[in-house]
């Protein structure tokens, strides 16, 4: 093989990777945890928000993006008259991604040449190991009915850290109330940030 092959071939073959990884779309995990509520039309709810939610910034941004889901699913914000408690939690966590040392990697070579002559290029990347720590967000959503004190509905969904909460948020919300329990994955809206 001809030296400009070889490069010609690497290239092509990182291309191949490289587009591999970038048209992964981004999911969330999503897990609901309790059977179909039953919820009449119109159903009304307020939040509930826990002594460490009163001095976040983002609560009120994400109890916003909440309304929105919930209306669509026929449910009515009432403060004052409200007969179900929602309550809307997020947490980061930092989740070790491997082994301290080694561990399994993919590999492409390319080689080549003639007698005399060496034309061989190669390429590893780490799938595992490394101890690589990387950030996961998760959204926890959790609908109470206020006259028996018993959870209706719960639902988490979990990404990575880039994710917006209001993104996992549609997804932990996704076909409410009509949700089987269990997990599944869902797609990600556009929305990204903290």
């Amino acid at each position: 093989m001809r030296p400009f092959r070889h490069h010609h071939l690497l290239a092509l073959s990182l291309a191949a990777m490289l587009g591999a990884c970038a048209s992964t779309p981004r999911e969330a995990t999503v897990q609901v945890f309790t059977a179909q509520p039953r919820l009449a039309a119109g159903s009304t709810y307020r939040y509930e928000r826990l002594p460490s939610q009163a001095a976040q910034p983002h609560q009120a941004e994400l109890e916003a993006a909440a309304d929105t889901l919930l209306a669509r699913a026929g449910l009515r914000r009432d403060d004052r008259a409200a007969r179900l408690a929602v309550q809307l939690t997020t947490r980061q966590d930092q989740v070790s991604s491997g082994w301290g040392w080694g561990g399994p990697a993919v590999g492409i070579g390319i080689g080549g040449g003639s007698w005399g002559s060496f034309g061989s290029v190669g390429l590893s990347v780490p799938i595992g190991g490394g101890g690589a720590v990387r950030s996961t967000q998760q959204v926890d959503v959790q609908l109470r009915d206020l006259s028996s004190g018993q959870v209706v509905f719960q639902a988490q969904a979990s990404g990575s850290s880039g994710v917006s909460a209001a993104s996992l948020l549609q997804a932990a919300l996704r076909d409410f109330p009509n949700m089987p329990p269990g997990t599944r994955q869902v797609p990600l809206g556009q929305a990204t940030g903290p």
